[in-house]
Formats: C-alpha cells, structure tokens, sequence
C-alpha cells in the first residue's frame, strides 16, 4: 500500500527476501523492479522528487571501490562492466530508452524511500519513462525519469502505457508529521504498521504539500477510512 512505513528487514521480506544491499535492483520481481531512493541531504545520490511530487529524477549509481578506483565520485558512472556485462545502470537504461523511443510498455519500478536509519516509506509504483548521461562537477552521471502511476500493482497484468499519473508526499512533509504525530497512529496511538495518510483525500482535491492535510494511520484504521473524508 502506497505510503506505507516500513522497516529494512520487512523491505526485504517483502521483495523475496532479498537482502536490497543495491540501490538499484533490475527485474528482482518476476516483471517488475525496485529502487531505493533518498533525498535527504547526506545521500550519496542526488534523486530529486520534481512536477509537484509526480516525478522522480533518480542517479544512478557508481563504480564501486576498489584499489583501482579509489574515488568513484571522480569515474564517470558504468553502463557496463569491462566483461561487456550490463551494470545495473545499464538495464535501468535500456530499458528507459525502450520505453522512450518506442511503444514499448515501461518498466514497472518499486521505489522505496529512506526517512532516516531503519525507516523506510513505501513510495508506490512508477514507471521507468527516459534515461539520459549529465555532466557534473567531475563525470558523467546517468539520470532516470519516473513517473508515479496509479492502478498498476497487479503483476500478473501487462503494464498500461496510459495508467493515471499520481502524487507522493515530499520528504520534509512526511518527516514532520512523523514528529508531529509523534510516530503514532492518531486514532487509536497504535505504533505499528503505520501509514501516511491523506484527511483530504487526493481524489477529492486534496493535497501533498502541506502537513495539515496529512496524518499517521495505522493499517486498520487506514483501511477503514480508504477514501472517506473523516
């Protein structure tokens, strides 16, 4: 469920047990991908959340470590490994471009928020819609456009080329209500499968930007809400 709060380990759980050590994780579903994200200001990756909370702009990512490569933030990010492999960039890219250069559905992307050390948010499906190589301060780096989509978390479906754009809640705005909140459920102050949730639904002219329109709900008492102004 969109929005939902969630530890590393249940991340994990969730996406087949995998231990998610990449950021980056090319078809780890059966159709579909997951990314890590995170905006906040000592990330090693500048993703930007851009077009009032519907676009994701994610970095990918850089060479690893080793003694040849002792700075990689000084190499230009890898499409490919010196075998000719494609590095998980490279997927990410080939398959952006597929979906923007033809009429190829694109790739379904899990993105998966870090709000601080062991918290995550599940920010949704997204679609994986153009790649390209920006120049920095050092290197080249390689951009990634995702668009938030709604009606796509059935797998066994194709993906829809047309599926309605949506919206996520920044950062600053779910951090604040987390404080605010006190990282409680406001209805009944369970602690425990949280969620953020819209008073105002979207769908009903509500928005993302301001934290008095947002609360912290448990599952049930989310669930029983759904889409009801209470």
């Amino acid at each position: 469920m969109n929005n939902e709060i969630i530890s590393y380990r249940n991340m994990c759980d969730r996406e087949a047990g995998a231990h998610l050590r990449r950021d980056m994780n090319f078809r780890l579903g059966l159709n579909y991908s997951v990314v890590l994200m995170s905006v906040s200001a000592n990330s090693p990756y500048e993703d930007q959340i851009v077009d009032d909370g519907e676009t994701l702009i994610y970095e990918g990512h850089d060479e690893p470590k080793t003694q040849s490569c002792p700075i990689p933030k000084l190499v230009d990010q890898p499409r490919s490994l010196p075998s000719g492999k494609l590095t998980q960039n490279g997927r990410f890219f080939e398959a952006a471009k597929s979906a923007a250069d033809s009429d190829q559905a694109p790739e379904r992307v899990r993105v998966y928020e870090k709000l601080k050390k062991g918290m995550w948010s599940y920010n949704g499906i997204f679609h994986l819609m153009d790649a390209w190589f920006e120049q920095d301060e050092n290197r080249q780096v390689v951009k990634f456009k995702l668009v938030a989509v709604e009606d796509e978390s059935d797998f066994s479906l194709p993906a829809k080329t047309n599926a309605p754009h949506r919206r996520i809640i920044p950062t600053q705005i779910k951090i604040e209500v987390m404080n605010r909140d006190k990282g409680k459920c406001v209805q009944c102050g369970s602690e425990d499968e949280l969620h953020f949730d819209h008073i105002l639904p979207y769908s009903k002219g509500g928005t993302s930007m301001k934290a008095e329109n947002v609360q912290l709900l448990c599952a049930r008492h989310n669930l029983q809400k759904s889409d009801r102004i209470i």
